[in-house]
């Protein structure tokens, strides 16, 4: 027998968690495995449940729906997060896409439409509304192709600078000695820098800092 997609339900209104309930156990591929209120116990339910699926609602009590997912997917980026919610403004959008979400639907969306979302997500794929993925296309056909400091807007010009040593597998002492912008930095001051970058970029270590400078343009 086929397991089951596992799924965790995010929302703070409990009627909607009971309708959105009773869709999921309409289909015999799915189980819910646990509720959640808000962010917090998001982050809470996904470390301990370790779910396939969050069905994650934006704006919430507390810590919301965008900063939860971010959290959840630095921890356990296996998990796949959908956003399930009745925001649609473009901000909402893509600040729920760079905190890692993989799927954003609006409340009002089809049961085929939700439950097609969730396989695809658990598929490998990243599902968005129809109407958001044309709203998406024309943003990006529209936009000039982004800067890092565009891509990266955590960060000051200088850890800009430091993180494009970085890629270059450069030690501590070697970004100090090669930094360019005035004034010059002891070593001291490029280890704080790096430590500074892999705090605000969320990653573990210089390897993934590496990853997200290319994926930002960064060489």
């Amino acid at each position: 027998m086929t397991d089951k997609i596992r799924i965790l339900m995010v929302d703070d209104h409990g009627a909607f968690r009971d309708g959105l309930r009773a869709m999921l156990k309409s289909a015999p591929d799915l189980e819910v495995v646990g509720e959640g209120e808000d962010g917090t116990q998001a982050v809470e339910l996904a470390l301990t449940l370790q779910p396939d699926i969050i069905l994650m609602d934006i704006q919430m009590p507390g810590m919301n729906g965008v900063d939860a997912t971010r959290r959840i997917v630095y921890t356990s980026p296996h998990i796949g997060v959908i956003m399930l919610t009745m925001f649609e403004d473009d901000d909402s959008v893509f600040s729920a896409m760079r905190a890692g979400a993989r799927g954003y639907l609006l409340k009002g969306a089809l049961k085929a439409e939700v439950l097609n979302a969730i396989r695809g997500v658990v598929a490998g794929g990243a599902i968005f509304g129809s109407g958001l993925a044309r709203r998406m296309m024309t943003f990006f056909a529209d936009r000039k192709p982004a800067s890092p400091a565009d891509s990266l807007p955590e960060l000051t010009e200088r850890e800009i600078e430091i993180l494009q040593l970085l890629t270059h597998h450069l030690t501590n002492q070697e970004i100090a000695d090669r930094a360019r912008r005035a004034p010059a930095i002891s070593l001291k001051t490029a280890r704080n820098h790096v430590s500074n970058i892999l705090s605000k970029l969320q990653v573990a270590d210089r390897a993934a800092a590496i990853v997200r400078a290319r994926e930002a343009g960064i060489k």
